[in-house]
């Protein structure tokens, strides 16, 4: 049998003529740049809401192609010439292979661009189909113990009878390039990966307290790197390493310790947005959570998020999320870690401030020479890359 991959887009259909014409042409780039990176040799062919992938290991094609951004779910599916007798035919013996007697079976059927039957009529034809093939089914639209997927389209028959979900949202790249504030811990990935999905383009700023901070941070910061680049197959990933220990040194010499996260915060916004801008990386993100820890109560956060320029967008994922729903999401994309190690942080007060006023918070930072430390820790940093699960450089 002739055997191709399916992958479906979903959102890109809401978008005019032109714009999906150039979404479709950047999802497909991507998804060569994965399969290349794979050494998978394959070829595309582009239908209208449906992207064919032919190649000889389509097991792996599809592993690879389901971790696209901008797919929603993948297929490894038959292919069939248009004729509806064939498809029936097709379908039948898939489905006989894994129906027995007693067993409950759903068609799902659809058509596109192809004339004299409708949807309907093609589904229920192949469920005789398949009644003649194996004795003693029952149909179950609802809650069927099998389910087969047949399409007729112009480009000829499809049938498959599971689904790879994919990440789905809008193709990698669409959105122009953020710089993501990446911590050795669950939120920041996460948040990551979720503008990653809505198609921005990301890389990566960490920032090193030397002695102020746990041995294992840069491991494990390291480690979220290449397992966002999974997701990036082909596409390198970057993480700029800022070293902030002379800024650490200053702030440890502020006489009220209560503000000491939302001054750090703010210093790191401030190295964040002078880096951003000087790359043309168009937003900053975030995996800020409301009321997770006292820097990110309502009230804390607009302190810490006024010293972003106006024309840089901080983008922040998770901004509602409860911990278990990011918990979830960072098992599934294979961020999550049981134990990142000593991931510490000796500046944080025991009393830390949940409801700052910006009037003190200045106040501190007087005693702090902010502009100059900005400008030195901006350019004190070492480069990192990511690819394909590996990181590349150090």
């Amino acid at each position: 049998m002739n055997m191709t991959v399916m992958a479906r887009y979903g959102e890109i259909f809401l978008k005019s003529d032109s714009v999906q014409r150039h979404y479709i042409k950047i999802i497909s780039k991507n998804i060569r740049n994965a399969l290349l990176a794979q050494n998978l040799e394959h070829e595309l062919e582009i239908h209208r809401g449906r992207i064919l992938i032919n190649g000889n290991n389509p097991e792996y094609i599809a592993e690879t192609v389901s971790k696209v951004f901008g797919i929603v779910s993948v297929s490894i599916a038959i292919r069939t010439e248009s004729s509806r007798e064939e498809i029936e035919n097709t379908a039948a013996e898939i489905a006989s292979l894994k129906l027995k007697p007693g067993m409950s079976f759903a068609v799902r059927a659809r058509r596109s661009n192809v004339k004299g039957f409708t949807s309907q009529e093609l589904g229920a034809s192949t469920g005789d189909r398949i009644y003649d093939k194996v004795k003693d089914l029952k149909v179950d639209l609802k809650n069927p113990d099998y389910e087969i997927f047949v399409e007729a389209r112009r480009e000829g028959g499809l049938i498959y009878d599971s689904k790879i979900e994919g990440p789905g949202g809008l193709p990698l790249g669409t959105q122009g390039a953020v710089l993501s504030l990446m911590s050795a811990g669950i939120d920041s990935p996460v948040a990551s990966w979720l503008a990653m999905k809505r198609g921005c383009t990301a890389s990566f700023v960490n920032f090193s307290g030397g002695r102020y901070m746990g041995g294992d941070i840069l491991k494990a910061s390291l480690e979220n790197l290449a397992n966002l680049s999974k997701w990036t197959k082909g596409q390198p990933l970057k993480l700029y390493v800022m070293n902030i220990e002379p800024f650490y040194d200053a702030l440890m010499k502020v006489e009220n310790p209560r503000n000491r996260c939302l001054i750090c915060k703010r210093f790191m916004l401030r190295v964040a947005s002078k880096t951003a801008k000087k790359y043309k990386y168009l937003g900053l993100v975030m995996g800020n959570n409301i009321g997770q820890v006292a820097s990110q109560t309502l009230v804390n956060m607009a302190v810490v998020e006024s010293v972003i320029p106006s024309d840089l967008p901080l983008i922040q994922p998770l901004i509602t999320y409860d911990k278990e729903e990011t918990v979830v999401l960072a098992r599934k994309i294979g961020t999550f870690r049981d134990f990142a190690g000593d991931v510490s942080c000796s500046v944080v007060p025991k009393h830390p401030a949940v409801a700052a006023t910006i009037e003190k918070v200045l106040e501190d930072e007087k005693n702090i020479d902010i502009e100059n430390l900005v400008e030195i820790c901006s350019k004190d940093f070492v480069l990192y890359k990511a690819l394909n699960g590996e990181i590349i450089t150090d």
